[in-house]
């Protein structure tokens, strides 16, 4: 109790209250009580629950004294209309509160009198609108009974009947406007009306641009319904707007209308014809006839109607009088044959650029394109070589696969009617090709000038026709002598004689070599490579005319000899190419004797003992004479002379050889001196 509220008898242990109690502040209140008892004192407690009882001391109170609310008239009987709420501190009955309606009503209303729900108890019908005010009073159950004053105290609530929204605004204005394109900005193009029966808000209508105007291109007073241009118009950009027009009356919930309204833009002949293309392109064959069709060009005038009728003409330049213009078609065609070898664009900078206008009808405003035009080539032209027959010289050492020539022919045709392809079309005899691409023309096997020096073959050009004719060259190819063959003799031995005691110069044999080559790579040079250490012979080095350079003595040639009275020399034949090339044959050279030696005796004098008593036919001895001639020259008969009158001896003619033919006597001869001649 730290309010002190209450007091106790310390003796008696009376409970009594000292202030006044308030059951609303605090309706329980708990005391502990504690007692004391003997000495030393014994203590004990307990617990007094006190309950304040509530009396109806305060009566009900509204939260607020005044309050409005609003109903359609539509509302049906039954439909609460509001709640009434009034509070009472006191508890029990003294706290229940009953509701009641305490002014004077047509039995519009009625209230539960324990919720203090107010209920509509008719239709009510605003034909004007009408607005009731209901005093609620609030009892509580007490006793006795307290109660909100009846004007001062209780809920005032005002309950109006509204009109209800249900008519959507409606447009009468016309759906379809037209304004001309050049009207300046703020220009009224249109007016939108709308009506709306419903009364008072409720029929109130703005308007409203839902949708076609992105471009912002007009401005909706809302009040007013008054359209104007915020912008300047283009009829070649929009010709027409289709402007999405809601009317929205101010009604809750609000009800709108939707109205497409089509402004028709006029047109005004403000704009210049426009080609589709800056710059056309496009290609003609050449040889065609006059009247060749080009092009058709296009030009567009956004204006509409006669301000859009276009006339088309070529202005004058390059080329323009071979082409005319179909003035109401923009259809361009051709006035002569075109050669696209003469012109093959027409351009002032290598392209052919054709000025074309195009003008409005009965103006003068137009603009200008420009037309680029290749003419196609067609096969007209056969290729031609630079010249009509070529001749070359190469060497008959040049490395198969090697290039002598690069043949060129021109066609004066485009593309593949220009691409030219080279082929031999006579016999090369597998020496030569040619690259169909390039034109080069290869070796295709090694030469050899001295099988064949020269060849003559045409070459032809040919384009993709298969009807033209072609272009053809004769080529004469020289084939160079290269010093690849040595000199030959005719034969690799020879055999040849002469007379000793020849005069020096005294020809003996001729010798051949032949050379294969020419020029001085064929050119023979004679020599004497051995054989002739003495100088004993020369030779003609240019005719091989082999001489003798001395006299020859057939009996003086045993240091040169092969056999007797011979003389082998090898020859040389040389040529003049670089470098030089040669070969050898062998001549043996037989020096004929001339008898001019005579025999001579192997002794002058031959000494023989023989006895008296030797039988005949004995061999008594043998002369023997040499003779340094040769041959029948050489041969030697032998004969006795002298010393033989008597016939003792004979001798053989041949041999020489001396037998005993009679027989001898010392007595009668004793020395026989016999003179033998050798012949």
């Amino acid at each position: 109790d730290p309010q002190g509220r209450f007091s106790i008898d310390p003796q008696f242990g009376i409970i009594r209250s000292k202030k006044q109690l308030d059951h609303e502040t605090q309706s329980v209140v708990v005391l502990t009580v504690q007692s004391q008892l003997g000495n030393p004192p014994v203590y004990s407690s307990t617990q007094v629950n006190i309950s304040v009882i509530d009396i109806n001391d305060n009566p009900p109170v509204f939260l607020t004294k005044s309050d409005k609310v609003t109903i359609s008239h539509t509302q049906p009987p039954g439909t609460a209309v509001y709640v009434a709420h009034a509070e009472d501190k006191d508890s029990g009955l003294n706290g229940a509160i009953k509701y009641s309606i305490a002014s004077k009503q047509p039995n519009t209303f009625s209230i539960d009198p324990s919720l203090g729900v107010v209920n509509l108890t008719r239709t009510v019908f605003a034909d004007k609108q009408q607005e009731y005010t209901l005093h609620i009073a609030a009892e509580d159950c007490g006793s006795p009974p307290l109660t909100s004053s009846l004007m001062l105290d209780s809920l005032a609530v005002k309950i109006v009947i509204l009109d209800i929204n249900d008519n959507s605004p409606s447009f009468t204005s016309s759906p379809l406007s037209y304004v001309m394109e050049d009207v300046e900005v703020g220009f009224l193009v249109h007016r939108i009306i709308a009506k709306d029966p419903d009364e008072g808000r409720n029929g109130q209508v703005t308007y409203h641009i839902l949708s076609g105007n992105e471009n912002k291109a007009f401005v909706l007073d809302k009040i007013t319904g008054l359209l104007s241009t915020a912008r300047l118009l283009d009829r070649e950009i929009q010709e027409r707007y289709s402007l999405a027009v809601m009317a929205l009356d101010d009604g809750s919930p609000a009800l709108s209308t939707t109205q497409v309204l089509t402004i028709i833009v006029l047109d005004v002949n403000d704009e210049t014809p426009i080609f589709l293309k800056q710059l056309y392109e496009t290609a003609v064959h050449e040889n065609q006839d006059p009247g060749e069709s080009v092009i058709k060009v296009e030009a567009v005038d956004r204006d509409a109607g006669l301000n859009s009728l276009l006339r088309y003409e070529i202005l004058p330049g390059a080329g323009y009088e071979k082409f005319k213009m179909n003035s109401d078609s923009g259809e361009l065609v051709t006035t002569a044959s075109l050669d696209r070898e003469t012109q093959e664009v027409f351009s002032i900078k290598g392209n052919c650029e054709i000025s074309m206008s195009a003008c409005k009808m009965g103006s003068e405003d137009g603009s200008t394109a420009q037309l680029y035009l290749a003419v196609l080539d067609e096969n007209d032209h056969n290729p031609l070589f630079a010249k009509t027959q070529y001749q070359i010289s190469v060497r008959e050492d040049l490395e198969e696969g090697s290039a002598i020539l690069d043949l060129f022919a021109s066609d004066k045709d485009d593309g593949l009617n220009g691409e030219v392809t080279y082929s031999l079309v006579d016999n090369t005899f597998g020496a030569f090709a040619i690259d169909s691409v390039t034109g080069s023309i290869v070796t295709t096997k090694a030469l050899d000038r001295e099988t064949k020096s020269q060849y003559t073959f045409r070459a032809v050009a040919s384009d993709c026709s298969t009807h033209l004719p072609r272009s053809t060259t004769v080529m004469t190819v020289l084939i160079q002598d290269v010093n690849d063959n040595a000199p030959k003799f005719e034969q690799s031995y020879y055999k040849a004689s002469v007379w000793e005691g020849q005069s020096p110069k005294t020809d003996i044999i001729q010798v051949f070599a032949t050379d294969l080559d020419i020029g001085l790579n064929g050119e023979t040079e004679y020599s004497i490579l051995s054989g002739n250490e003495d100088a004993t012979f020369l030779i003609d080095s240019t005719r091989g005319i082999l001489a003798t350079n001395t006299v020859l003595d057939h009996e003086n040639t045993s240091s040169y000899r092969e056999m007797t009275s011979s003389h082998c020399l090898v020859l040389l034949a040389s040529d003049r190419g670089t470098p030089s090339l040669n070969s050898t044959a062998t001549v043996l050279i037989t020096v004929l004797d001339v008898n001019d030696n005579p025999p001579v005796f192997s002794s002058l004098e031959y000494h023989i003992h023989v006895k008296e008593s030797i039988p005949v036919g004995s061999h008594i001895t043998e002369v023997s004479a040499n003779d340094c001639d040769a041959g029948t020259n050489a041969k030697i008969t032998y004969a006795m002379i002298s010393g033989n009158d008597r016939g003792h001896f004979r001798l053989d003619e041949k041999t020489g050889s001396v037998d005993l033919m009679k027989t001898l006597d010392y007595e009668d001869t004793m020395k026989f001196t016999l003179i033998v001649q050798a012949t």
